[in-house]
């Protein structure tokens, strides 16, 4: 039981790195396949359960849309709105949505995810 508390505080403390560090990160949510949260930092009114069932919903249909599309395995999805982005990767047995300003550099997010999904999987292990 211990060994689960400090693993859930180490994925906290890395979501919590991830915004704190990384240029127009506004919030972030780990969640698995099935809709539950592990991790968040999200913004002030922004329902953790729901964003998490999302999510989960979110993957499970692209993995369909690129099936029937013949597009492959799906690397990322990305969402943009007027407020800004939502991008959600796998996470080797996770899922993880970043919230991002609408005047964040793509390239420079996508990179920073990559580096957070790198980190996250470590722990994941």
């Amino acid at each position: 039981m211990e060994r689960v508390r400090i693993h859930v505080s180490m994925l906290q403390d890395e979501l919590q790195n991830f915004v704190s560090n990384s240029t127009g990160v506004q919030g972030a949510i780990l969640a698995t396949p099935d809709g539950l949260a592990l991790a968040s930092v999200l913004p002030p009114g922004m329902n953790e359960g729901r964003t998490a069932a999302i999510s989960a919903s979110m993957l499970s249909l692209s993995e369909q849309i690129g099936h029937e599309l013949v597009r492959g395995n799906i690397d990322r999805i990305f969402v943009e709105g007027e407020k800004g982005y939502g991008v959600l990767v796998s996470c080797g047995d996770a899922i993880l949505l970043v919230l991002a300003h609408a005047s964040v550099k793509q390239g420079l997010l996508f990179l920073e995810i990559k580096r957070a999904v790198a980190k996250i999987t470590s722990l994941l292990g």
